[in-house]
This record gives C-alpha cells, sequence and structure tokens, in this order.
C-alpha cells in the first residue's frame, strides 16, 4: 500500500469523513452575517475551534479541510493542523483560489489558482497538511456545460492533482455540477456523468495515481426549481449508477458533498446510497454547511457555550457517520 492511499483510508474508513471547513473569508462573512455575528479572524477561528475540539473529531472525522487563514493560526501554543491531528484527524487545505468566468465561454467558470501552487504545496505540506483540494464547478441549463467548460476545468483538476501528489499529499478532486436550475435528474445524471468522465480521463493523461484520489462529487438530484420529485432511493440508484459507470475501479474512496442539501436530506440521501452500494468504492461525505449550519446558528447566540455547541455538532457528525455506514434512521434524529 502506497503512503497516498494510506492516508485516504485513514480518511475514508470506518464511516469517518470530511469535515469541509475551508470557506474562504468572503464566504464565511456570509455564513456570520447570517446569524448577526461580526466577521473577524478571531471570531471565525473561535467558532472552527469549537468543532475541532469536539469529541465527535476522534469518531467520526477523519480529516478537515482548511482555508489559507485557518491552517497558519494557532490557540495558545498549539497550531490549529496540531489540534486537528491530535484527534487523529488529518490535516487538508483548499489550494484552488476560485472559479473566475471563462473567457471562452462568459456564463461558465473556471477555477483558478495553479501559478505558484508547487510552492505553496511546500508550505501547506510544512505547515501539516497531507491532502488538498480544488473545486470545479458546472452549471446545468440547455447550453451548459459546454465541452469547453468540462475540458478546462478537467485539465486544471488534473494539473492541480499532479503537483498535490508529487508534494506527498491527496487530492481531493471536487467536479460539483451545482444544483441550481430547473432540470430534471436524468439531464443531472448526464451532465455529470460527462463531467466525471471527462476528469478521469485528464487525470489518466496527467499520470495521477488513481489510488491516492479522493473524488469529491455531487449527487444526482433535479435542480432546485425542477418539478420532479425524487425520494433518496431513487437519488442513490442515480447517484451510483454514475459513479460506477464513470470512476475507475482503482479509487478508494468517494466523499460526496452535501451542495445546498438540508441536514436531514444530505445524511438521509448518503445513508441510502451506502445500504444500496454494491461496489468496491467507500462512499462517505465532506460536509461543510451540512455538518456545520445547526451548530453554527446555536453558537451565535451562545458563544461561550462551548459545550451546548458541540453538543449539537457531535450529534450531526453521529448521525452522518451512521449514514456513511448505511445505519442511520430517522429516528435517532430526536434524540
Amino acid at each position: 500500500m502506497s503512503e497516498l492511499n494510506s492516508i485516504v483510508l485513514k480518511i475514508v474508513s470506518s464511516g469517518k469523513g470530511i469535515l469541509a471547513a475551508d470557506e474562504s473569508n468572503g464566504t464565511m462573512t456570509k455564513r456570520l452575517d447570517s446569524v448577526s455575528v461580526s466577521s473577524t479572524p478571531e471570531n471565525r477561528l473561535k467558532f472552527r475551534n469549537t468543532l475541532f475540539t469536539s469529541e465527535s473529531m476522534k469518531s467520526c472525522i477523519g480529516g478537515v479541510i482548511l482555508y489559507d487563514e485557518t491552517i497558519k493560526q494557532s490557540v495558545g501554543s498549539n497550531s490549529i493542523p496540531s489540534l486537528i491531528s491530535k484527534t487523529e484527524a488529518i490535516p487538508g487545505i483548499k489550494v484552488d483560489t476560485g472559479a473566475k468566468t471563462l473567457s471562452s465561454s462568459k456564463e461558465e467558470k473556471i477555477t483558478e489558482g495553479l501559478d505558484g501552487l508547487r510552492e505553496r504545496l511546500k508550505e501547506y505540506y510544512k505547515l501539516g497538511a497531507r491532502f488538498a483540494k480544488w473545486r470545479g464547478v458546472y452549471t446545468i441549463s440547455e447550453s451548459y456545460p459546454s465541452k469547453v467548460a468540462i475540458s478546462t476545468n478537467a485539465h486544471a483538476l488534473a494539473r492541480y492533482a499532479s503537483l498535490v501528489q508529487e508534494a506527498g499529499m491527496v487530492p481531493i478532486v471536487e467536479p460539483e455540477v451545482l444544483m441550481d436550475g430547473s432540470h430534471n435528474s436524468k439531464t443531472c445524471l448526464d451532465k455529470t456523468s460527462e463531467v466525471i468522465k471527462k476528469c478521469f480521463e485528464e487525470l489518466i493523461i496527467q499520470k495521477v495515481d488513481l489510488k491516492g484520489v479522493i473524488l469529491k462529487p455531487n449527487m444526482i438530484l433535479p435542480g432546485t426549481t425542477s418539478e420532479e420529485k425524487i425520494n433518496s432511493e431513487k437519488i442513490a440508484e442515480l447517484t451510483l449508477k454514475c459513479l460506477i459507470e464513470n470512476v475507475p475501479n482503482e479509487v478508494p474512496g468517494i466523499a460526496f458533498l452535501s451542495g445546498g442539501q438540508s441536514e436531514i436530506e444530505a445524511t438521509e440521501n448518503l445513508n441510502m446510497i451506502n445500504i444500496k452500494n454494491n461496489s468496491s468504492f467507500k462512499m462517505t461525505y465532506s460536509y461543510g454547511r451540512a455538518l456545520q449550519k445547526s451548530a453554527l446558528k446555536y453558537w451565535s447566540k451562545n458563544q461561550d457555550d462551548i459545550v451546548g455547541t458541540q453538543k449539537i455538532f457531535n450529534h450531526r457528525a453521529n448521525m452522518t457517520t451512521l449514514a456513511a455506514k448505511g445505519e442511520w434512521k430517522k429516528e435517532l434524529e430526536k434524540n
């Protein structure tokens, strides 16, 4: 087993998943504004550290994705990566610099951040990061995602992944097909399949070791304004079909993004995917809002009640980890 493969398995095995705490300062400001908390470096750290020191970090969280600001912060004499490592979770880092307008298709995005990436990865490795994340973003409409958006984002994801492995770290490859739109689940399946297939074609061209990669895809869902309503069984069937047909067997772990689903929806759908999963892939979570939303709401009104905030976060993490084993039940949410 390679070192990269062992890192992947440590992150995604036994129902453990990934806490996505890599919100940019702009995104985190929106989240804090929504609960009437001032977005200062101190407040951002205070909330995140409340999560990082929770009991469920040891039992549920295999990896934490950090933002550039957070990976360089400390609490007392302990750096944030060292605090995370003490829980046996693995620190990771978001390395893309955001999605910008695609010059040849103005309604679509291309993710930037390759310039200077090799040097930044060396710094992040020294700071304690052992995996990284890069997000490509795709919209669905009658014309999109276009061939150019699919191709350019896949190429960038593959170049990023190659550099990350060169630095001794595991790349999370995140091609997110957004939920926004009126499209049905069949369209989401077709477009997501096309996106994922192209990503792996590029990863193979770039000689990326697929056994040392984590895929972070969206689930197959109807668009947010679609008239179609489907249950978790259908979501699981379509999602598994997409992944089994388009992801090479060498990939050890798949960690879903929540992508605007509610906490319960993201948990229920992950649970059904694992109940129906007959593949060799370990299917888990890489959730941001779907792990943090309730905890943030409580914390905003009770910032000094660390135990209360952690209790809410622990419950959500425990529920999501049960879902990653296919053992979640709705009645457990009432406890």
